[in-house]
């Protein structure tokens, strides 16, 4: 499908702010965090709004328009694209927001939020709302945002209730100012180090029952809400986290392409664009690459057509595909690089040089949860009609 006149003015404002993001790139890496002037860039610049919806100020862009976007961010830092994806997804919980819920967190106009989702807190009812005390790793872009959210449930003997109904415990998400929490930092990494991605905490915080939402399938969403986008949830921004991986490994290739065709090896008298390995190694590179993108936009695509069509959650092959697409491109374009660095040789392991970030952003991505090994086994419950394993498949 071609690109919408809002995705392509959006891309343009990518590349107006382009030089900023990639100015303040060292930064982040060196601070472990985004920087604030990349993050105010991009929210000014109406990236935050893709997938808002339409009846609260944003875009509700088709989910392939949002991967275009995603990953023209992704191809100048990893870690801005990250946030970008994170602090919308997140935030797209409102959709499970009562209505005066939905408002607050509107009310300042379009909001970003950051969460991670395990493990849950522990929540006590108290009159109007809950009693909640917990610390959840992995909030990506915690400090930038307007909102955190965090998991809880309702505790029983220390452990999460059981509803007598289902035998299973009934998480909701609870939403919060960022100025209710504390952040611990905990974000070392060998990787992926600029998104911030740090402990949010809080102590005995109570949360109105308005600001909480129940998590599972979306079947009363909050006014503004009910268009296939949310129905594709939380699974359009697991696309997200996968087309990262496809820009940081395009802008390798390209990089690499434009190093193979000035680099003669040492010890050698024939330059790399004439060796037939270089060329090999570069052409399997990119053949992921492209292939990953495809295989994205492709199963983005007919999820929303399905969805379009109904008013349930997504089928089970639909989940499948979504789920061996975003495996499959996190899996392929970490192999890209490992084609990449051998055409380059030593290139690949300097400082300085680009490609032992995107190395090393690229093997950090492929062990996220929702596109590590584990998933395509999550997969292949599904293809065999088992139960499924996998929280977000649940939705």
């Amino acid at each position: 499908m071609a690109a919408s006149d809002v995705t392509e003015h959006l891309l343009r404002a990518v590349d107006r702010i382009g030089p900023l993001i990639e100015e303040h790139a060292a930064d982040a890496e060196a601070n472990r965090q985004l920087s604030s002037p990349v993050f105010d860039a991009m929210y000014q610049a109406g990236l935050f709004e893709i997938l808002v919806p339409r009846a609260r100020g944003g875009h509700e862009l088709h989910p392939v328009d949002c991967m275009r976007i995603w990953e023209a961010v992704a191809r100048i830092d990893s870690a801005a694209a990250w946030n970008l994806v994170m602090n919308q997804a997140v935030a797209n919980f409102a959709a499970w927001l009562p209505v005066e819920g939905a408002d607050e967190l509107f009310r300042d106009g379009i909001p970003t939020a950051a969460t991670a989702f395990h493990p849950l807190a522990a929540a006590t009812r108290v009159e109007g709302g809950w009693r909640i005390t917990g610390q959840v790793p992995f909030a990506s872009g915690c400090r930038n945002v307007k909102w955190l959210a965090m998991p809880a449930a309702e505790m029983e003997g220390g452990q999460p209730k059981i509803d007598p109904a289902s035998g299973k415990s009934v998480p909701f998400v609870a939403f919060f100012p960022r100025g209710a929490a504390s952040i611990e930092d905990t974000w070392h990494t060998t990787g992926m180090r600029g998104t911030g991605s740090a402990d949010i905490v809080v102590r005995d915080l109570v949360v109105p029952d308005q600001m909480t939402a129940m998590v599972g399938p979306l079947r009363n969403p909050s006014p503004g809400f009910e268009g296939p986008l949310y129905r594709i949830f939380p699974l359009h921004g697991v696309l997200g986290e996968a087309i990262v991986s496809v820009g940081v490994a395009a802008a390798a290739v390209d990089e690499a392409v434009h190093l193979c065709k000035t680099k003669t090896p040492a010890y050698n008298a024939v330059p790399l664009r004439e060796q037939q390995l270089a060329q090999y190694q570069m052409a399997k590179a990119k053949a992921r690459v492209e292939a990953s993108r495809d295989t994205l936009y492709r199963a983005a695509d007919a999820a929303y057509d399905e969805a379009a069509v109904s008013s349930t959650s997504l089928s089970p092959e639909a989940k499948t595909r979504l789920q061996l697409a975003v495996s499959f491109a996190a899996e392929a374009c970490a192999e890209a690089m490992r084609f990449v660095n051998d055409a380059i040789g030593a290139s690949s392991i300097r400082l300085g040089n680009p490609f032992e970030r995107h190395s090393r952003d690229l093997h950090v991505l492929i062990q996220h949860s929702d596109k590590s090994s584990p998933r395509y086994a999550s997969a292949g419950r599904l293809m065999f009609g088992l139960e499924n394993d996998w929280v977000w498949l649940s939705f």
